[in-house]
């Protein structure tokens, strides 16, 4: 095999582009990106000592193909691409990639709105942000309308006038949807909005803290006590501004610290001179050397994230990729800082002590994470005889309640974690009566017949099939598999009595440790495919009872059932009208508003 990789080798072009290792199973180990692919692919077949990490990935290797791009930018952006799809064992990975929340005000409209986004467009409105924990995005637009009356609803304002809202009498909006604000007189709400949203407090501090002493005065002690919470939150957010940053400056701060078997890398986030957050993210040693492997890590970030105007780092990485990477993405300047000295340099030390404190607590959490995932994949390989690693992990499950509103659910595990994204849904189409067998076969045949089609993009091939049940469940799946002509995929069953797992090399179940990792993992995904079935079925059971309930009730036929539902949408949305919104429905009366109020209270 070594033969053919060092002829392999010599093929390499001079190029930029993307390089992917392979195992012996064909499972995707390694991805990384070179300027010059033959001199960076060539490097990990020298003799030279390679570090742990390293050279444990080179000998797993067992072949290897690349893609050649046009620049390394390009092959910056593909590698993400590659780590994000198939999440290499010996990369480091993102695997919280959650976004944060943004305040938008729309300046696109004539009379702009605030609201809250968690995606930043390039459509002309201003976003302040993001928001990363301790402070409440819902506070600071209270605080915003309380105070300048910037309205928060989403109504279009066209020429007709319409009635003034509830906030309009509650001094939250200046009601310019009724024309009672002008353009310019809205357009200073606008601008001191924006000015408080930059950092500015203290106006609005001095506005509440009027409005405060005026109710508590008047013996409104709750609506005192409320501008006091906000007089306090604005406290907080005062107390967030770093006094020596420029208020133009937008940068994100991150530090890298290792152990050299596990890492940490920390965030903080400062925008307008404001500390925004901060976020720590535990992580394995990639295979890359420590600069690629956290450059790989901020595009897998920014992938999902804004970038500032500034990253500050000590740590060493290709600064003159990263900034042609940003430059590219965001359409402007993103500068690289390594600060010597000042309030930037202090930033870059608080960060690395976050890693560092933060890799001391959770090195025993991740070791123990390890133990039930990767290291549990790898021991059940071992204890069951599998034929490969169970990288992607499948298990069903079916629920019904007598046969009606039949489901099945489909739960997936990547290296012994739950992947959410890739848990699908079945509707039984096919059986009558409740034949768990029938149905199992039929949602299995429905996920089969996507392998090798266009379909095996979206819904890869398993390594391992995981079925609830014992012999009896595992033999009808079996001859799915017979009749599909199936043959690569594992299949094992664990009865639920005994924790029983069943196997088609051999006729008697296994039997592990209750403690055993690898059984608790079995049982995590046999658990979470019960949940994740009996939570489908409760939902459409449950719609099906309340949309035949609408039958049930007297006074209400056909046409009455159509123009409610015109009217609130939803089901759900009718048992929570009141009686007088559902008199507000055309041809239904108080007495029969009331009759329907009085038969969803007693459901």
């Amino acid at each position: 095999m070594r033969s053919v990789l060092q002829e392999k080798l010599k093929l390499l072009p001079d190029s930029p582009g993307v390089y992917i290792m392979l195992d012996a199973e064909g499972t995707v180990i390694y991805v990384g990106k070179a300027r010059v692919l033959k001199n960076r692919v060539r490097q990990y077949f020298h003799a030279s000592p390679k570090p742990s990490k390293v050279q444990a990935m080179v000998d797993c290797i067992a072949d290897f193909s690349y893609v050649v791009t046009p620049t390394e930018v390009d092959a910056l952006a593909l590698e993400n691409t590659f780590i994000k799809k198939y999440k290499p064992k010996y990369n480091i990975l993102l695997k919280d990639d959650k976004t944060y929340p943004y305040i938008k005000v729309h300046m696109g409209e004539e009379f702009p709105h605030i609201s809250i986004t968690r995606r930043v467009r390039k459509d002309g409105s201003k976003y302040f942000g993001p928001f990363m924990g301790g402070i409440s995005c819902k506070d600071i637009i209270d605080v915003a309308a309380k105070v300048y009356h910037i309205r928060t609803c989403q109504i279009r304002i066209g020429a007709a006038a319409k009635k003034p809202c509830l906030n309009y009498h509650l001094g939250r909006c200046k009601a310019p949807c009724a024309g009672l604000c002008s353009r310019e007189e809205y357009a200073l709400c606008v601008d001191k909005t924006l000015s408080f949203l930059s950092g500015n407090y203290e106006e609005a501090e001095a506005l509440l803290t009027e409005k405060m002493h005026t109710f508590a005065a008047a013996e409104e002690f709750e609506l005192a006590m409320e501008y006091r919470d906000r007089i306090a939150m604005l406290s907080k957010l005062r107390l967030r501004r770093i006094t020596s940053m420029p208020r133009d400056v937008d940068a994100d701060i991150w530090a890298i610290r290792s152990n050299g078997l596990y890492a940490a890398i920390s965030l903080l986030v400062t925008r307008r001179g404001v500390m925004q957050g901060s976020r720590n993210y535990p992580l394995e040693e990639g295979a890359g050397e420590q600069g690629e492997d956290i450059l790989s890590f901020l595009i897998q970030y920014y992938s999902a994230h804004e970038l500032p105007h500034e990253i500050i780092t000590d740590a060493e990485l290709d600064e003159a990729l990263l900034v042609r990477y940003a430059q590219e993405k965001a359409g402007r300047k993103v500068e690289v800082i390594h600060p010597r000295q000042g309030v930037k340099r202090e930033l870059c030390d608080m960060a690395n002590r976050n890693a560092a404190e933060y890799l001391e607590k959770s090195v025993s959490a991740i070791a123990h994470k390890n133990d039930m995932t990767k290291n549990a994949c790898t021991r059940l390989k071992q204890l069951l005889g599998l034929r490969r690693y169970p990288k992607r992990m499948e298990c069903y499950d079916i629920s019904n309640i007598s046969g009606v509103d039949k489901v099945g659910s489909m739960v997936v595990f990547t290296d012994g974690e739950a992947d959410k994204y890739s848990y699908r849904r079945f509707r039984i189409r096919t059986v009558e009566g409740a034949d768990d067998f029938a149905s199992l076969k039929e949602v299995l045949s429905r996920r089969l017949a996507k392998l090798g089609t266009e379909e095996e993009e979206r819904f890869p091939k398993p390594q391992l099939i995981v079925i609830d049940g014992g012999r009896g469940q595992l033999s009808a799946v079996r001859q799915i598999f017979d009749e599909m002509g199936v043959e690569d995929i594992d299949l094992i069953a664990l009865a639920k009595q005994e924790e029983e797992i069943y196997t088609l090399a051999q006729e008697e179940p296994v039997r592990l440790e209750r403690r055993d990792y690898a059984l608790r993992m079995l049982q995590r995904i046999r658990d979470e495919a019960h949940r994740f079935a009996i939570t489908y079925f409760r939902n459409i059971h449950s719609k099906r009872n309340l949309a035949s309930a609408l039958e049930e009730i007297e006074g209400i036929g056909k046409q009455k059932r159509v123009a409610l539902m015109q009217r609130f949408g939803t089901i759900d949305a009718i048992m929570k009208a009141s009686t007088e919104q559902l008199m507000q429905t055309e041809g239904i009366g108080r007495e029969l508003a009331a009759h329907i109020k009085e038969y969803f209270e007693k459901l």
